[in-house]
């Protein structure tokens, strides 16, 4: 699943999600080139005929002057989505001379008014950042009755005055910030004007590779939300999420002000084994093998860095290392590294098992949980034959079959937040709950509909299942839900999932001109719809469930239904397909016990007031400058928070790591201290919410109503013990 994001996205989606090390290249500030590079402006031929041309895309569409305008609108949305940089005459003066020319810019390979948009926002940047930090040089009147307009998806582009307005109150809000958690005016002004001095060298170390991808993004996007092109250094980083793993260091790093931080380490990876890294520590220097150039890393990009530190399993890398607890001038401390091939342990499935408490005359429960981030293959490994290849489905399998040992009683599948992945994978996956039959239904471009099955006879858990799933549920996530929901396999609990119903696929623009090395990236092209086995799709609409917990998101801010340009819900023919079960009879029930149970749920009451408050503060797209009535909140929030940790304390619940942190520290991400942060994050991982013990408490109570009806069973499982789903005790 993808959104077109913001060219600031791209830089700091790279710091934030780029595990160990990624891409290749200098580490240097050059000036931006003026224009694209002979290989980009044949990519950018290239991707065009992919997207016009009806043998590829799913829906594909003529590039003209209409189209042009969208990407013109997608691209300046990319750059500046809250519209705080470009002025209104910007926009208008770039909309006369481009609005109708990037059609023909694309189709000839020369998109050079992508870097001149570019340039003139890297100047607006400058500008604002330079003002920005001359706001600091005085001092704020909190006192007034005064509201910083923060939302501007939707506000128009503002006058040069205007923008004026909005940057004094952007900076304002963060001073208030900063004041509320007790930091002083010295100290509030050295912090501000380091967190706008990052922003203004982020923009600058943006390369022409970022902007080209950027430009051609806004194109894509146009053809459907799912589109994208990657760089080849891109490409590289999505294969490594998609396979779950690389040959690096083990080391997942992130730059805080001019220096690149171990955040923290993956279990078993060089780094942690070594004992010679920490969360924290910061590498200033990296070199390769035993000998080679040590060279200098302060002030780099975060890829470039970590293209230096990846590497084929086996090879040495050398890094300069000043301590966390140190100063940054103190002499580093060299260190030396033989890579290996890594498991990405925060993507893979974790297994858990809650222990459900007797239900009235219904009985204490054991249920398995597996939370599962994301469907990951290593389809290189795995097409090497080498047995050891990651995969989801052999983790789940794995789990599965040290449930059936412990005799758990039933199984959750948590795929709450997983955004998807392989295909093939929610294929097998899903054919650890079903004996053998159609899993999806994928309509072509030409309109050919094929079958994906599950061809293996058997099944890992015949027992009791129930598929956890939110608005955050997309792709092969509702590929499985829905399957599992055609079938009667198993309940489905939680929201209405996001609504992606569209199949991509890498096309590799360098696999025609057979480069050994790659030169024109990827395109992530859609290229086919899915559908469930009783043919319906989840385009737009989702997979909805069977026990519904009350929305987390709002539908009209998240999911496939907010893309302007996505494809309709659609239905096919059905494919011919066992029906194990059919919960509807037993829902009512269900309902009335979950109800029942979480209104004296302490922790999921906790959980329908914040999702009630975050809706409620969501909605005002605004928030108060005025010290006392932002004070109020503080101390209101403050407060409450303080009165649930002596709750738990007295109710013997666990403390959530989360809240031991103050409410509001005022710092950036970047800002607070790694270690602290990582632990708290860690302690959270490991915690049992309430959505998913409420989940294994619907689950236990299915079990335990069928166990005692026998009418009822019968109604609801007529097909289980032929099928292999041994629900009833």
């Amino acid at each position: 699943m993808t959104r077109q994001r913001p060219l600031f996205a791209l830089l700091f989606g790279l710091v934030l999600a780029a595990p160990l090390a990624l891409l290749a290249a200098a580490g240097d500030t050059a000036a931006l080139p003026d224009g694209p590079t002979q290989n980009q402006s044949i990519a950018a031929r290239m991707v065009y005929g992919l997207l016009s041309d009806s043998r590829y895309a799913y829906r594909p569409r003529a590039l003209d002057d209409a189209l042009s305008q969208e990407i013109l609108d997608e691209y300046l949305k990319a750059l500046d989505p809250s519209k705080l940089f470009f002025t209104d005459q910007d926009v208008a003066e770039l909309k006369a001379r481009y609005a109708t020319t990037l059609d023909d810019a694309i189709k000839s390979g020369k998109v050079e008014p992508a870097w001149a948009i570019f340039a003139l926002y890297r100047q607006r940047v400058e500008e604002r950042v330079a003002y920005a930090r001359r706001l600091l040089t005085g001092s704020f009147d909190f006192s007034k009755d005064e509201r910083y307009a923060y939302d501007r998806k939707d506000a128009p582009w503002a006058d040069s005055a205007a923008l004026d307005q909005l940057w004094r109150q952007s900076v304002k809000n963060d001073w208030l910030r900063l004041k509320l958690a007790g930091k002083q005016p010295d100290e509030i002004r050295k912090l501000l004007d380091k967190r706008y001095a990052n922003v203004l060298t982020s923009v600058q170390q943006i390369k022409g590779e970022d902007v080209f991808q950027s430009f051609m993004n806004a194109y894509a996007s146009r053809i459907d939300p799912h589109t994208d092109y990657l760089t080849p250094r891109s490409a590289e980083n999505f294969n490594v999420q998609m396979s779950n793993s690389l040959e690096g260091i083990g080391a997942v790093l992130f730059r805080q002000d001019d220096v690149v931080v171990v955040r923290e380490m993956v279990p078993g990876g060089p780094a942690a084994r070594s004992g010679k890294l920490k969360p924290g520590d910061r590498i200033v220097a990296v070199g390769q093998g035993t000998s080679g150039e040590m060279k200098d890393v302060v002030g780099w990009r975060i890829d470039d860095v970590v293209a230096l530190i990846r590497g084929p399993a086996n090879t040495q890398v050398r890094l300069d290392v000043v301590p966390a607890e140190a100063p940054l001038d103190s002499k580093p401390q060299q260190i030396v590294l033989t890579r290996a091939k890594v498991r990405l342990e925060d993507q893979r499935a974790r297994a858990d098992i809650i222990s459900v408490p007797a239900n009235g005359t219904l009985p204490a429960r054991r249920i398995g949980v597996i939370r599962l981030p994301g469907f990951y293959q290593d389809f290189e490994a795995r097409r090497r034959g080498d047995k050891n290849y990651a995969s989801a489905t052999r983790d789940v399998a794995r789990m599965l079959a040290d449930f059936r040992a412990q005799n758990v009683d039933g199984v959750v599948l948590d795929l709450r937040g997983n955004g998807g992945g392989s295909l093939s994978e929610a294929v097998e996956l899903t054919g650890l709950f079903i004996d053998k039959g159609p899993v999806v239904q994928v309509r072509e471009t030409g309109g050919r509909v094929t079958v994906q099955y599950d061809q293996d006879a058997g099944v890992a858990w015949d027992g009791p299942l129930a598929v956890l799933v939110n608005r955050g549920s997309a792709s092969a996530s509702e590929i499985v839900a829905g399957a599992i929901k055609d079938y009667g396999r198993g309940l489905i609990i939680g929201e209405d999932t996001f609504g992606k119903g569209t199949v991509q696929t890498l096309v590799d623009l360098d696999r025609w001109p057979a480069n050994e090395t790659p030169r024109f990236g990827e395109v992530k092209l859609t290229v086919a719809q899915f559908f469930r086995p009783d043919g319906s799709s989840t385009q737009n609409k989702g997979v909805q469930p069977d026990v519904a917990f009350p929305a987390s998101v709002d539908a009209s801010e998240y999911g496939e239904s907010t893309y302007p340009n996505a494809l309709p819900w659609s239905r096919i023919a059905a494919a011919p397909h066992v029906r194990y079960g059919n919960f509807t009879p037993l829902l009512p029930q269900l309902d009335v016990l979950h109800q029942a149970r979480t209104a004296k749920d302490v922790e999921y009451q906790w959980w329908l007031e914040d999702v009630r408050r975050f809706r409620e503060e969501q909605a005002k797209k605004s928030i108060s400058l005025n010290e006392a009535e932002r004070r109020a909140e503080r101390d209101r929030f403050e407060a409450q928070r303080k009165q649930r940790a002596e709750e738990r304390k007295r109710l013997g619940l666990a403390q959530d790591p989360l809240l031991e942190a103050r409410p509001d520290d005022g710092l950036a991400a970047d800002e607070r201290n790694v270690a602290e942060s990582v632990a708290r994050e860690e302690a959270a991982r490991k915690m049992i919410d309430p959505l998913l013990r409420e989940s294994a408490a619907i689950l236990a109570d299915a079990i335990g109503l069928l166990g005692k009806d026998g009418a009822l069973a019968a109604r609801v499982l007529p097909a289980t013990r032929n099928a292999g789903g041994h629900w009833a005790d």
